[in-house]
């Protein structure tokens, strides 16, 4: 009975207390218990002085990096062969509402951009025996080696470079490698800025700044993360990209895309684009096959790739299922060339490769990227699936020929 009664009281001191607390809150007041509520000017103050969120600043990051990226210039020759679209910065209107009032800037901008169709005239004529390029590039190292793409400096007869602080060098193109797009050229002098390669790949989410020579602007910097690893866009037959979501546009390629350590850790090359424009897919080369390529280009000047004769194809669900492999993996032989490496080795037509010293196969293009990375006259050992067992052959890669 006690309790009983005594709740009622408990139960109204507890109401009585949450509102003197309140009070107190509210007019900044003591509790009368030894807790003093905070005055709210003093939490409006903390509130400003701390940020709302932890976002990342690339400011230090641009300001080590930044001096090493450079804006690439390139005379062509045959312009003509070449497409529209590599004489330089292009430009397309962007699909508007009539009576939109972005419409006439976007026209004027237009009408700015050389060679473009606009109000003010008909197209300006170019010179059908040279043209001009524009792409971007860095240093990596000290005694003037600057990395680009090959399709920034194809049909080169001038190449300049033009450095962060506006300095313009005249370049030598040292090499190029059209299967990569990887282009390394030399310009004369020993006091560089420059940027290393990163050596781990960048992962998926990883934070990512891309900086370069869109539009001919010059030392633009864009920031986004790594959208994707091995894509495969076609461009090539070792197609091994990064997705970034950076913004890059034309000019950009060639630039590189750093971490936030200022590795690079891919160079751009492509993007996605039905208008023209950004649409925050870009694409870059790994770091791991440019310092492969460029040592490559240093030394010899080209790149020498492993070969073994074999023409592949896809292993798709039902040639697995038909052949007895658990998982659609490997690169399946639809010819071993006569007289080839592999065939000596004893490999045939409806054979599987399913691991190349021990690393395994997932597809056709996989087995590609493994043998071209193998010094010809080396020894490599191939797993292969053939009627229902594993057997292993091993062989001595070839040199690939010109034009495979």
């Amino acid at each position: 009975m006690l309790d009983k009664a005594s709740n009622p009281v408990r139960k109204r001191t507890a109401k009585w207390l949450g509102a003197a607390a309140v009070a107190a809150l509210i007019t900044g007041g003591s509790l009368g218990t030894g807790l003093v509520a905070p005055n709210p000017a003093h939490a409006e103050l903390r509130s400003m002085s701390q940020p709302v969120q932890n976002v990342p600043s690339f400011a230090d990051v641009i300001e080590r990096v930044k001096p090493a990226v450079v804006a690439v210039k390139v005379k062509v020759q045959n312009v003509a062969d070449r497409g529209d679209d590599e004489g330089g910065p292009q430009f397309s209107m962007p699909d508007l509402p009539p009576g939109h009032p972005m419409e006439r800037f976007f026209r004027q901008f237009r009408d700015q951009m050389p060679g473009e169709r606009g109000e003010r005239g008909p197209r300006q004529q170019r010179p059908r025996q040279f043209g001009q390029s524009l792409g971007s590039g860095f240093f990596i190292s000290a005694d003037g080696y600057v990395v680009t793409n090959n399709h920034v400096v194809d049909n080169a007869s001038e190449v300049q470079i033009t450095m962060d602080d506006g300095k313009t060098l005249d370049a030598k193109v040292i090499g190029t490698d059209s299967k990569t797009d990887l282009a390394l050229l030399k310009v004369e002098g020993n006091d560089f800025p420059y940027v290393r390669l990163a050596g781990q790949k960048a992962r998926i989410g990883d934070w990512v700044v891309a900086i370069g020579n869109p539009f001919g602007l010059g030392g633009t910097v864009t920031a986004g993360i790594v959208s994707a690893q091995h894509r495969d866009i076609g461009a090539g037959p070792y197609d091994d990209f990064i997705q970034i979501d950076a913004s890059v546009n034309k000019g950009n390629s060639g630039g590189p895309t750093f971490n936030l350590s200022g590795e690079v850790v891919g160079v751009n090359t492509a993007i996605f684009s039905p208008s023209g424009g950004n649409v925050g897919i870009a694409f870059a080369i790994p770091a791991t096959t440019v310092d492969q390529i460029v040592t490559s280009l240093k030394d010899k000047g080209s790149v020498t790739r492993g070969f073994i004769g074999v023409q592949m194809q896809p292993v798709t669900k039902e040639i697995a299922e038909a052949i007895g492999l658990k998982e659609a993996k490997g690169a399946l032989v639809a010819e071993a060339i006569k007289d080839g490496p592999a065939a000596k080795a004893g490999v045939r037509t409806g054979d599987t490769i399913v691991a190349v010293d021990g690393q395994p196969i997932n597809e056709a293009k996989d087995l590609s990227r493994k043998v071209a990375q193998v010094a010809p006259g080396k020894s490599l050992s191939l797993t292969l699936w053939r009627e229902g067992k594993e057997r292993t052959v091993t062989l001595e890669v070839a040199s690939q020929p010109k034009g495979v």
